[in-house]
């Protein structure tokens, strides 16, 4: 207690959160808990929300996750972002060394753009298909097209894409993302105006040459 006291500085009256687990699921409960307080009416008049903009990169990102359940590594970003220099060699023999070069722009807590840099020889590309437990042979089923075409000689690419709507979200003080959107859907992914997804009929699916296996099961849907 005396350690958590010196850490914190915590005074009489002050509340200590803390969390025992792994640390991704420590982190997320933690930071969920800090903005649901943060942006309570508690935490506003106690100075707790600062009414200011605060941007951020977020960088450094692991390249690689363990998922317990399937006893393999899984890619944090998608399989295509590139390793730091150096890091290639790491995806094999040290998979949770591997740093990726992967950037999210973060803005008071929200998200609004995030991109990396793209892997751009077909070598580097094999090995993270080695470290996901992907065969040469399932990759060239997949992403043979890819490979083939890093063959060839690519050059080094990246990007960062921004969600304006959240950044609108922002500046309007809306507690929703749908709130500023054109054609929100709702949780149920359905689409008020379009009433979509809907029924389709015979002749759509036949210009589609779309084949329903279970047409009991697609009348009730």
């Amino acid at each position: 207690v005396a350690d958590i006291l010196a850490r914190t500085q915590a005074q009489n009256g002050d509340i200590i959160f803390f969390g025992a687990d792994k640390a991704k699921v420590v982190n997320d409960a933690i930071g969920a808990l800090r903005l649901k307080i943060g942006h309570s009416e508690l935490g506003k008049k106690n100075g707790l929300f600062e009414s200011r903009w605060a941007p951020m990169w977020v960088v450094d990102f692991p390249m690689f996750e363990h998922d317990e359940e399937a006893d393999r590594w899984t890619a944090v970003h998608h399989p295509f972002t590139a390793p730091k220099d150096g890091h290639e060699d790491w995806m094999v023999t040290a998979p949770e060394k591997c740093i990726a070069k992967g950037y999210d722009m973060v803005l008071n807590g929200w998200e609004i753009g995030g991109g990396s840099v793209r892997i751009h020889t077909a070598a580097v590309q094999q090995k993270v298909f080695d470290a996901l437990k992907i065969t040469p042979e399932e990759a060239q089923v997949k992403f043979g097209f890819l490979l083939d075409a890093l063959q060839y000689g690519a050059p080094p690419h990246g990007g960062l894409a921004f969600g304006l709507d959240r950044i609108v979200t922002l500046m309007t003080g809306a507690e929703s993302i749908r709130d500023v959107i054109a054609f929100p859907k709702t949780q149920r992914a359905q689409c008020l105006l379009t009433q979509a997804p809907s029924l389709v009929d015979e002749k759509q699916l036949r210009e589609l040459h779309i084949r329903l296996r279970n047409t009991d099961l697609a009348k009730t849907a």
